[in-house]
Parts: C-alpha cells; sequence; structure tokens
C-alpha cells in the first residue's frame, strides 16, 4: 500500500508537513490557478505533476473533475462535459497519471448537515441527521429518480470507459456520500457495495473500478474487510479513503481514526492479504485546537494524527504478514 496524501496543486505548508511525515505520494485536484489554459489540458497538468516529483512526490491520483452536473441530470451540454472529461482522461494518460477517483453525486457533492459536532476532545468533525432533511425544499434540479441516474451514469460510462482504455487510466468511482436517498429530491444510488459492483458492470473493463472510501460504506453498514475482499478479488480496487465514523446512514457523525465502529487494524490487515498495492489517503479528518475550521475535514492537525495512526497499522500488519523479516521490508514489499 502506498501512503498518500491529498494535496493543493502549489506548494504549502502542508507539502512540508507532508513530506516531513514520510508521505511520498500525492493526490492532487486539479489546477484551477491556471489561467492561460483549462485546467485538465495536457500541459496544465504536466506542469502540476513536475511541481510535485520536484518537490519529491509522485503524483498517483487525480480527485477533481471539470464539471459534470449536466452529465448526472441527463441535460443538454452533457455531450461537451463528456468531451471535457475524455479530455481530462487524455491529459492524465499522456502526462503518466495513473488513476482518476470520480463521483456520480447530482446536484451536491459530500453532504452533512453540520461540520461542527464536537468530539473527544472537543475537536469538530461533521455530521449527518436525515431527520432534519425532511422538510428541506427542492433544488432546482426538482425530484431526480434513481432510475434517471442510471441510465445517465450508463451514457456516461459508455463515452469515457473507453477514452480510460485508450489512455490506460484506471477510473475510481466513489460512492455516494452520505450513503441515503433522496435528499432535497435527488436520489442518490451509489449507496452500497452491491451498487459499486453494478455501476462498474454496466461497461466491464479492467480500467474501470472503484474508490473504496471506508466512512461511506461503514455508514452504509457493510463490513469493510469483506467488501476489500470482493473487489481485490476482482482487481477492481483502485484507490482507498482510510476513515471512519459512528452511526448509521440515517444519523452518523465522522470520528478520528482510531475512534469509530470499524476495526481498523483488522482493514489493514485485510488490504495486506490481498496484496493491495494502491494507494491510500486519510480523509475527512477532525479540526483540533488552534485551528478555525474554515476547511472542515481538510484542516492540518487532524491529518497529521491520520497519517501517524495509518503508518503504524501499515507497520503493525505488514510485520504480522511477514515475521521473518524486518518491517522496512515487508513494507516495501506491499508498497
Amino acid at each position: 500500500m502506498q501512503l498518500a496524501e491529498f494535496l493543493p496543486s502549489r506548494p504549502t505548508r502542508l507539502w512540508h508537513l507532508a513530506k516531513q511525515m514520510g508521505v511520498d505520494y500525492a493526490v492532487g485536484p486539479l489546477p484551477w490557478e491556471e489561467k492561460e489554459r483549462k485546467p485538465w489540458d495536457f500541459m496544465s497538468l504536466l506542469h502540476m505533476k513536475m511541481r510535485f516529483e520536484d518537490f519529491g512526490f509522485k503524483l498517483a491520483v487525480i480527485e477533481s473533475a471539470p464539471p459534470t452536473n449536466k452529465i448526472k441530470l441527463g441535460l443538454p451540454g452533457r455531450d461537451e462535459e463528456i468531451e471535457s472529461m475524455q479530455q481530462l482522461i487524455e491529459s492524465m494518460g499522456a502526462a503518466g497519471i495513473p488513476v482518476l477517483c470520480y463521483n456520480f453525486m447530482a446536484q451536491f457533492n459530500w453532504f452533512r448537515t453540520s461540520t461542527t459536532t464536537a468530539t473527544r476532545g472537543g475537536a469538530l468533525v461533521s455530521s449527518y441527521d436525515h431527520s432534519l432533511m425532511q422538510n428541506a425544499p427542492l433544488t432546482e434540479a426538482g425530484t431526480v429518480s434513481e432510475e434517471r441516474l442510471w441510465e445517465n451514469l450508463h451514457y456516461y460510462l459508455e463515452r469515457i470507459v473507453p477514452a480510460a482504455e485508450k489512455a490506460k487510466v484506471r477510473l475510481a468511482l466513489h460512492p455516494d456520500d452520505p450513503p441515503v436517498s433522496p435528499i432535497r429530491g435527488v436520489s442518490r444510488i451509489l449507496r452500497s457495495a452491491e451498487a459499486l459492483q453494478r455501476a462498474i458492470d454496466l461497461v466491464p473493463s479492467e480500467y474501470s473500478g472503484i474508490t473504496l472510501c471506508q466512512g461511506t460504506l461503514a455508514t452504509a453498514g457493510e463490513h469493510i474487510p469483506s467488501v476489500i475482499r470482493r473487489f481485490a478479488a476482482q482487481n477492481k480496487l483502485f484507490f482507498v479513503h482510510f476513515r471512519d465514523v459512528r452511526g448509521t446512514a440515517e444519523k452518523f457523525a465522522e470520528t478520528f481514526h482510531d475512534d469509530g465502529k470499524t476495526d481498523m487494524y483488522e482493514a489493514m490487515k485485510t488490504y495486506v492479504e490481498v496484496g493491495y498495492q494502491g494507494l491510500c489517503r486519510p480523509d475527512h479528518v477532525p479540526t483540533m485546537e488552534g485551528e478555525d475550521n474554515a476547511n472542515p475535514g481538510y484542516e492540518t492537525l487532524g491529518r497529521l494524527f491520520g497519517v501517524g495512526y495509518i503508518k503504524g497499522l501499515m507497520e503493525a500488519a505488514c510485520a504480522e504478514r511477514h515475521p521473518h523479516g524486518s518491517v522496512a521490508n515487508a513494507i516495501h514489499a506491499k508498497g
């Protein structure tokens, strides 16, 4: 497993901290600050990739995309959005960036009813309470059915999977967060491991797989080690978001990595068992003392805790799997 962090497209304090923690892999956004070119243009991505490499990171995942809401809703203009996605995939392939993490959440991305829920020691986390959404007005999209979304996802995959095959870029589909439907009239279809399986089976390809977001799937009630084994056995496990929660899809709160309902050591041992060699990053960390919570889920101090915790789990799981070799050699063998 390759430990990574989600980093801005240009050097920041977080870049330095990540290197100091021993992180060698980067998950990047699109370089939206580009003025002369589209962020998904080849040269935009190449320049960003070289910034990472010159700093000592390998950029291996893009977790961002051009606008895709017309694609998801099946609106006029979706073919132009699909063309932009095809250009992104082509550019990634040419630049040697192997994985694209994408989602099919229409109208809004990951969604919470609170970003100021107190957890251990007064740290702040995001949470979701579906009862608070019962009287919420519809969005401008109105009522969006699950059938409509499945049809639109199929249309989309028929057009981007061939582009991914040609560019040799792996498409890592993220589940819907939260895994509950509908929200403000907009259905959510990727709410379980079974739904993710159905999605990647729509247009079968070795380049179409999943992002295993542990927090989302744990919220949905999935047994994380079983999900790891299921998709790893098909070579469909392309990227991992390592985080945890307490609660159910209807009402949950995010947690510190060591304070949720998932047996995180069992999960890590399972990744080692199946020989997963892709990227894993901490995700949705608590906001800790001294931070202003301006970027809920992505402040700095919780990331430091998350990276350290994951590194410890990796070392322990690899050492258990390879008891007669050094921990360093065991990790190297898997990463």
